[in-house]
């Protein structure tokens, strides 16, 4: 792992930060051309009501615009979990030369922890793949975001049995009749 990759990686944690910040899920990207930013993204699917709108395909919509093509080679792209089959796609038909990621997805991962996109030979354009980096603290990230949304939600569900204002101020009536 280079300090280059270390830096870069940094930088989409902070966009991660984002995310958790926007109440979404914490993933960010950045998408680098040689030692320059060119784009960011992180997730906000739920806010944009965007299925699509992962932290890569931000990341890659962005920097299209900038560039004014959808062609991004000589491009790497830094994200703080492993790409789905979705962005993999993406990352592909953009012909991104090199993806570096940092916590493992192994629920949808698509660079070798369910499916491994990129090693197929028989697609047109391969990327190289880096995983790993910066693991354990983009993981970290992502435990504790889904631990504090367990939290909150046993909260709720313990003061709606109390019949008690929740964590967000919403009083919460135990016996709905009592609410007419």
């Amino acid at each position: 792992m280079s300090d280059r990759d270390r830096r870069f990686m940094a930088l989409a944690q902070a966009a991660a930060e984002e995310a958790r910040a926007a109440g979404e899920v914490p993933v960010g990207a950045v998408l680098v051309r040689g030692d320059e930013v060119i784009a960011k993204g992180f997730n906000h699917p739920i806010g944009a009501h965007d299925p699509s709108a992962h932290a890569e395909m931000i990341a890659l919509r962005t920097a299209a615009q900038i560039v004014e093509n959808y062609r991004l080679p000589g491009c790497e792209l830094y994200v703080t979990l492993e790409p789905c089959l979705m962005c993999a796609g993406a990352i592909m038909h953009a012909r991104i030369a090199r993806v570096v990621f940092g916590a493992r997805d192994p629920k949808t991962g698509a660079c070798g922890s369910v499916v491994d996109a990129f090693a197929n030979p028989q697609l047109n354009h391969h990327t190289e793949v880096v995983g790993g980096v910066l693991e354990s603290e983009c993981g970290a990230a992502l435990k504790s975001f889904f631990a504090e949304r367990r939290r909150a939600g046993r909260e709720a569900r313990a003061a709606a049995r109390a019949g008690v204002a929740t964590p967000d101020g919403h009083h919460v009536q135990s016996d709905p009749d009592k609410a007419l």
